[in-house]
């Protein structure tokens, strides 16, 4: 390679994608300049200044030259200071003062402060992400990482992709030179993922049977689910303690997860490694708050909640626009946001939990307290809830108030542990039989994997007839049969079975 040349190589970030990028530069003879090019945003422009700094004060000569920097391919849009390394390292070897070959092999991603210190970004285990696919793609010798100190027990996460922490600018070039103690390789040791760990426990729900019934069947097939019933029952007790009733989550399920929370300004906190993400948006969010948005596209809470569950908490108080944007992710798990400049793709395989109460007041069919709402408002106040939004919620569980006996001196509920040893085994018949769990199923396999004796085919074409389902709201119930069917280890789909599925679409009109 020419003196005067060198090439680094770094990733960007789309959505949760991070593409190869090649930071090229070049030292040609002239007066001294300093050009950044290649779909470069502000924050990368402004890398010169900061990567000017970070030379000088490591002991190395900025060279008084003609310097163009081209982040290629130029069609890709890059942001944020990441670029910040790969570019001075890129500066030096085309210089001559680190050797350009040590660079092959590695890629680079930190952002530089003026001292020469390497700082952390975000993203950095989606980044470690792309560099093991290329590896498995190109065979041989995997690429390093190299990152700052405080990405690097996120990026080594990642199984089979050599991370390499440094502190310094000055740290990393005499890594590169041969010289010094080297850079160690970091280690992403993983804490335990035991499903059910730190949760709260259903042992803490007293009553409600036909309620945690419904929760049991919602965590075994990964059900959607709406929860409704006067305030104080309990509502948003069984919604906290889904996530200790599901499986425990597998390695490739924990990596999307903790990789999507790496592209927030707050990072990925290792500490939660293979924990089910709960995320509970207040009612005043906004639909750029739920699905993602910005000139540079972030995820949204939706994404926030990928694995896990999202959680939603006096439903028909959120807008309805906003409501609306949850109707595609249920359907396919991920949500494309476009931008006049770009687009990105974010993972959006959430379960859907929701509570409200019957009523404005709260209080229609309560026992002891007169409801005061007319039956227009009670209508009005349904009716923010669209029927294609009600029609792709699976569960619909009526919470009822409790007596003072049941709720103060009655036992205490079946503990989650119990409750969550069913929904392993009824998961497990779901992955040997078809890969994926019951909610995830579509078109022919429908067909193929949920099975029907004559009585429920019958009970279930009724359904559809006296209830006006839809095709959608008649596939649903049969997945919750199928579910129920699992949890009694039943091969086929019978006529209980289906009762049950069907009582659980008949709280709300519409659906």
């Amino acid at each position: 390679m020419q003196a005067d040349l060198a090439v680094v190589r770094c990733r960007a970030l789309t959505g949760i994608d991070a593409p190869p990028v090649c930071v090229e530069t070049h030292l040609a003879n002239g007066l001294p300049a300093f050009n950044i090019v290649g779909l470069a945003d502000t924050e990368v422009r402004e890398s010169r200044e900061r990567v000017r700094a970070a030379i000088l004060n490591s002991g190395f000569e900025f060279p008084a030259r003609r310097i163009t920097v081209n982040l290629a391919p130029a069609d890709l849009p890059k942001e944020s200071g990441r670029f910040d390394l790969a570019i001075a390292l890129g500066v030096l070897a085309a210089s001559g003062q680190i050797p350009a070959d040590a660079l092959e092999g590695r890629e680079f991603a930190a952002e530089l402060s003026l001292s020469g210190a390497l700082r952390p970004v975000r993203g950095a285990l989606a980044m470690a992400m792309g560099t093991a696919r290329d590896n498995g793609k190109r065979g041989g010798r995997p690429h390093a990482f190299v990152v700052a100190e405080d990405n690097a027990r996120e990026a080594a996460l990642v199984p089979d992709v050599p991370v390499l922490a440094a502190s310094t600018l000055a740290q990393v070039c005499a890594h590169l030179c041969g010289t010094g103690a080297g850079l160690a390789r970091a280690i992403g040791a993983l804490p335990s993922t035991g499903a059910g760990a730190d949760y709260p426990d259903m042992r803490e729900v007293r009553g409600q049977a036909q309620a945690r019934r419904a929760i049991e069947i919602a965590a075994a097939g990964q059900h959607s689910a709406l929860l409704v019933g006067p305030p104080g029952t309990g509502k948003s007790m069984l919604a906290q303690r889904l996530p200790g009733l599901l499986p425990a989550m597998t390695l490739d399920e924990s990596l999307e997860s903790a990789a999507v929370l790496s592209l927030t300004g707050r990072g990925f906190d290792a500490s939660r490694w293979g924990r089910r993400p709960f995320r509970s948006p207040h009612h005043t969010a906004s639909a750029a708050a739920l699905v993602g948005g910005g000139g540079d596209p972030r995820p949204g809470e939706i994404s926030l909640a990928h694995r896990g569950v999202l959680f939603l908490d006096e439903l028909p108080e959120f807008e309805r626009r906003v409501l609306e944007v949850l109707r595609e992710p249920l359907e396919t798990g991920r949500i494309t946001i476009s931008r006049a400049g770009r687009q990105a793709e974010f993972p959006a395989r959430f379960q859907f939990i929701a509570a409200m109460n019957p009523c404005p007041c709260g209080y229609r069919g309560h026992p002891r307290r007169a409801c005061r709402c007319t039956p227009d408002q009670i209508q009005r106040y349904q009716g923010r809830l669209s029927g294609p939004l009600l029609d792709r919620i699976d569960l619909q569980i009526s919470v009822p108030t409790q007596t003072e006996h049941e709720t103060l001196d009655g036992p205490p509920g079946e503990d989650s542990a119990a409750v969550r040893e069913r929904v392993r085994a009824a998961y497990q018949l779901q992955m040997s039989r078809q890969g994926k769990g019951n909610a995830e199923l579509a078109g022919a396999e429908i067909e193929r994997h949920c099975p029907l004796t004559d009585e429920a085919q019958g009970l279930l074409r009724a359904a559809m007839a006296r209830l006006a389902w839809s095709a959608r709201a008649y596939f649903r119930a049969l997945k919750v049969a199928r579910t129920i069917a699992d949890l009694a280890q039943a091969e086929r789909i019978d006529a209980g079975h289906a009762a049950e599925a069907v009582q659980y679409r008949r709280v709300l009109p519409g659906a």
